[in-house]
């Protein structure tokens, strides 16, 4: 897999869609919209899917209207159906999953990005930042390898993905609510679509979203999202034997590690 360390020189300037997808967001949209308005790139197109929120995140979306292009404010079927709305509004040629819980890292970092975003890379992959109670983790995409069968190794929040991409594997899966990015980014794996991995950060992630909660409830439903989409995938022999073992062994493990850090907790 290509790994850039500096920019591909290109003069080619694509439209890049960034959409965020919210509900009752009030606490952390307005730094999300704010870290947008302010980036130096300009051929951006801005759109907020909000599944029709009760608190004031429609406030703050309308005091920022002159920096989003589209924005819509309706019930949804859930954060796949939500992005799949997205998809179906955005006009760029490079698409970024920026949510409420998310923000740019510095103004510069769309223009930055943007000498990357050309043939024949269908994704690009950046590293990302975790806020996690005040603690900033730096982590950088395993990316596409063998080991993205069993486990997710990118971070939405970081990743660019060309809108043919999505006519070429399809939008997000919302039979899932947890996995939909996993299960399109295994879907673009199989495919075996052109990527590249650029080792700078791009966006912070704070981890308050459904994946990153911690008890077992919620993990178990995350872990039997992942489950699920394995053996959706399932098309060879060989892994579904390896998944049987996989998940055999890793269940178990998980929620033994979840009860661990619930008894340290309390």
């Amino acid at each position: 897999m290509p790994d850039h360390q500096t920019g591909a020189g290109t003069k080619w300037l694509p439209e890049i869609s960034v959409i965020t997808v919210c509900y009752n967001s009030e606490k952390h949209i307005e730094q999300t919209i704010t870290s947008i308005a302010a980036q130096t790139y300009k051929n951006l197109e801005y759109i907020i899917i909000d599944g029709g929120s009760t608190d004031g995140t429609i406030d703050i979306i309308r005091k920022h209207d002159a920096h989003i292009h589209k924005w819509i404010s309706e019930p949804d079927n859930g954060i796949a159906h939500a992005m799949n709305k997205g998809l179906e509004l955005a006009r760029g040629d490079y698409i970024l999953f920026l949510h409420s819980d998310d923000y740019l890292l510095s103004p510069d970092v769309l223009k930055e990005a943007s000498r990357f975003l050309h043939p024949p890379f269908d994704i690009v992959m950046f590293d990302i930042i975790f806020e996690d109670n005040g603690r900033k983790i730096y982590r950088a995409p395993r990316g596409f390898n063998w080991w993205i069968n069993f486990k997710t190794g990118v971070f939405h929040q970081s990743v660019f993905c060309s809108k043919r991409l999505f006519e070429q594997v399809g939008a997000f899966d919302t039979r899932y609510r947890v996995a939909m990015d996993y299960d399109f980014f295994l879907r673009a794996y199989r495919a075996g679509v052109s990527h590249c991995r650029v080792r700078c950060p791009l966006a912070a992630m704070r981890l308050t979203g459904i994946s990153s909660k911690k008890d077992w409830r919620n993990l178990r439903e995350r872990l039997e999202e992942e489950k699920k989409v394995h053996y959706s995938h399932c098309n060879r022999a060989y892994l579904k034997i390896l998944y049987g073992f996989y998940w055999l062994l890793y269940l178990p493990y998980r929620r033994m590690l979840a009860g661990m850090e619930s008894t340290l907790v309390i």
